[in-house]
């Protein structure tokens, strides 16, 4: 019997299974001070903020749910959401995965983990589960503290949807849930694209900073004219399709659609990150990532997957253009417009009434009808039209819509005063803010007929 047959069965006995090396490296990643402030930060930070600014007399009203974080405790987390898809996530995957492999180049380990672990596949897999794992904590860390938060400062109060119907606090409670969950998929892709730039780029911070650049680019593209197709290609609106939960009916197909877009970018991301890894030269001590092989094995297929997701987008949905148009405008327009005139009807103690009694109906132009009526921009105007039991004379109001590439839209009252003309209404209890002076709504982009 030959010593490499002896020895291969001790060797075998030593390699370090994948559990271990997860907890060896989880262990690793928690003692870094970096990750300690962020852990402390996610669990105090955001019950602050939102405490805080529930208190204030001004409100963020330019951020979705803000203006009714004085009315509920469920606007906090959303609000907290919003700010967390386009600042506060892709940041901590930069810090978290972007990072967890370019640092043993530059503490140059990789000699002693490999002869510890025997496995470059085990260390990957290790080292993906603990920067995950690491994500979830810090994601979790953000929806409890400011749903804490907000509840407290607050209360467990009803939250109006986008459409303006009241959800009550058992219904908003699994939809901010649902909502944070639903931004764990693009969180996802960012992290596995922050372990393909670490991997490939080395000690460069450009591995650092990819995720972040990533999701810069994807916020840049959610802001320009696209197609519908191209905007739930990119893993990026998956940030932003969360909103379709505070619809009655829920506008779903968006959702799952943007969902599954950033899963199979985590998955296409991990797998060639994993690719890389593995067929990496570890006996060269000055390797400090490959350019060309960056692009070969990260860009390109990448990029292969978002026009096969474009093609696939295209051929499964009827919509074409920005799918923001005149009729859709007014449908929705009319449905918000209903529902909050209810909810001031209650504030005011008039006379019930239904929205099929109201029979709301809106009608709108963009540019004063000299261009084409479809399209984001500020420059739609609407009148909306409503009926009240017993009356003659048709009601009606004047709105001023600034309709984002997205299709949320703010809805200004520009008229009636004793209608939509004041920020507040005089009730029994005192002054409250008018839920028909400014309003959020959204635009499904999708055609649904």
């Amino acid at each position: 019997m030959t010593v490499a047959a002896v020895l291969e069965p001790v060797a075998a006995a030593r390699r370090v299974s994948v559990a271990r090396g997860y907890r060896f490296e989880l262990v690793k990643l928690v003692s870094q001070w970096r990750i300690r402030l962020l852990v402390l930060a996610c669990w105090i930070a955001p019950a602050l903020f939102v405490a805080g600014v529930s208190q204030q007399d001004t409100l963020p009203s330019d951020t979705l749910f803000g203006r009714w974080m004085h009315a509920t405790g469920w606007a906090g987390p959303l609000v907290m959401l919003g700010f967390a898809g386009s600042w506060a996530l892709p940041l901590l995957t930069s810090l978290v995965a972007g990072d967890v492999f370019a640092a043993e180049d530059r503490l140059g380990t990789w000699r002693h983990l490999l002869v510890a672990v025997r496995s470059p596949a085990r260390i990957f897999v290790a080292k993906a589960l603990a920067s995950v794992t690491v994500i979830l904590a810090l994601v979790a860390g953000l929806a409890v503290s400011s749903t804490v938060g907000g509840l407290l400062a607050v209360g467990n109060q009803p939250l109006v949807g986008l459409d303006g119907h009241l959800l009550a606090p058992g219904d908003a409670a699994g939809r901010v849930l649902l909502a944070w969950l639903c931004a764990l998929a693009p969180t996802l892709a960012l992290a596995a694209i922050g372990l393909l730039g670490s991997v490939a780029l080395g000690r460069s911070s450009m591995g650092l900073l990819l995720p972040v650049l990533v999701a810069l680019a994807m916020q840049v593209a959610q802001m320009l004219p696209l197609p519908v197709a191209v905007r739930l290609a990119l893993p990026g609106y998956a940030f932003i399709a969360w909103n379709g939960l505070f619809t009655s009916p829920a506008q779903l197909t968006p959702l799952l659609i943007a969902v599954a877009v950033s899963l199979a970018w985590t998955v296409l991301a991990t797998v060639l990150a994993h690719l890389l890894f593995v067929r990496r030269d570890f006996t060269n001590p000055a390797y400090d990532g490959s350019g060309r092989r960056a692009f070969t094995f990260g860009v390109l297929p990448l990029a292969a997957l978002t026009a096969v997701t474009v093609g696939a987008v295209a051929v499964a949905t009827p919509s074409t253009g920005s799918g923001i148009e005149q009729g859709k405008v007014q449908k929705s327009l009319a449905t918000v417009f209903a529902h909050l005139y209810r909810l001031q009807t209650g504030q005011l103690h008039r006379p019930a009434v239904t929205e099929a009694q109201l029979r709301a109906s809106a009608a709108c132009t963009k540019s004063d009808g000299q261009a084409a009526q479809e399209g984001a921009g500020n420059d739609w105007r609407c009148v909306v039209s409503w009926h009240l039991p017993g009356v003659a004379v048709t009601g009606s109001a004047i709105y001023q819509l600034d309709i984002t590439s997205d299709g949320r839209f703010v809805a200004d009252g520009d008229g009636p005063k004793e209608v939509n003309g004041y920020f507040l209404v005089r009730t029994s209890t005192g002054d409250t803010p008018n839920p028909l002076w400014q309003f959020d709504g959204n635009v499904e982009l999708l055609d649904t007929h």
